[in-house]
């Protein structure tokens, strides 16, 4: 875990149908380290299992950390440890705030997805853009009225502001992204977070956007938290050749410099277009496309790296 404070729980209120906020304050009551909105914490569960968190409050308030946490029945325990075991009271371990999900500055309009608790870093966004005076609208997309976070905050919002749809787990009542995304506005900035098919679609629909105007919650999954600075080897295993990828340099940059082509599209590891099978090896996924069980296997090598000295891929 990165640099950690020890925090005092001081709330736990229930939002939506297995959803929770918690509050986090210093024992002492001082200021918390800053953060800007799409930032996140990683947080040690009582059963001992850390997890990530979105903060939600807006970044103006120094005094505390609010996160909110759905229970997912199938996690290996981070939720349910958070649920059933935190209380007003209790002292954890929290981590300084890191963000890779950040707003940029210089864009006229936002628009922001979410689906079921991804609305967490997008309520951080909302104040924060609301303090900068800028325009923007979210979209909010969940099963039911029951299992929505903040709803009456937000439906007390113009509705030009805030869409609410609920597709009452009917994947043919699902928003249409592809309508939604189809033109963009002048230099808008599209963030998103929430479960995998959502972002799925939400990146088929903005298939037509820039790329750097698309950005996707992964807490940092693609982005190397490690030595970025390390050279590695590639080798081709239908030819037999080696290429050398140079610090700060993709896989798919080293190819193609060795005149290497190999198919490729967003080039910022959300499309997958660059899957690429890997025989041997141990990648650094930056990615969010992947599941776990494909890391092995599998890597998209417009912005993953290795971890090894050599990665082995079948081209």
């Amino acid at each position: 875990m990165n640099q950690t404070l020890t925090l005092d729980v001081t709330g736990k209120t229930l939002l939506a149908d297995g959803i929770y906020q918690f509050e986090f304050r210093s024992p002492d009551r001082e200021p918390l380290p800053e953060f800007t909105a799409g930032a996140h914490v990683l947080i040690e569960t009582p059963c001992g299992v850390a997890r990530r968190y979105s903060l939600c409050n807006a970044p103006s308030e120094r005094d505390r950390y609010v996160v909110a946490v759905k229970l997912d029945p199938n996690s290996r325990g981070g939720s349910i440890s958070m649920i059933n075991d935190v209380e007003v009271g209790v002292r954890l371990s929290v981590s300084v705030p890191e963000n890779y999900f950040a707003l940029t500055d210089n864009a006229s309009d936002y628009l922001l997805i979410a689906g079921g608790i991804g609305i967490t870093p997008m309520r951080a966004m909302m104040a924060e853009l609301d303090a900068r005076g800028a325009h923007y609208r979210l979209v909010y997309c969940t099963r039911s009225p029951e299992t929505t976070a903040f709803l009456g905050e937000l439906t007390a919002l113009p509705s030009h502001r805030v869409q609410i749809h609920h597709d009452h787990g009917n994947p043919e009542q699902s928003l249409d992204f592809a309508k939604l995304l189809a033109t963009r506005e002048g230099d808008t900035h599209l963030y998103c977070c929430g479960p995998r098919p959502l972002m799925q679609a939400v990146r088929d629909g903005a298939s037509g956007w820039p790329s750097s105007a698309v950005h996707f919650e992964d807490f940092g999954t693609s982005t190397s938290t490690g030595d970025q600075s390390g050279s590695f080897t590639v080798i081709l295993k239908r030819s037999g050749m080696c290429v050398n990828v140079a610090p700060g340099q993709s896989i798919l940059a080293a190819l193609r410099e060795a005149g290497f082509e190999t198919p490729s599209s967003c080039e910022a590891g959300t499309c997958g277009a660059c899957r690429t099978t890997l025989c041997e090896g141990e990648a650094d996924h930056r990615d969010f496309v992947l599941d776990d069980d494909e890391h092995d296997s599998t890597i998209m090598i417009c912005v993953s790296r290795a971890k090894s000295d050599e990665l082995v891929l079948d081209l």
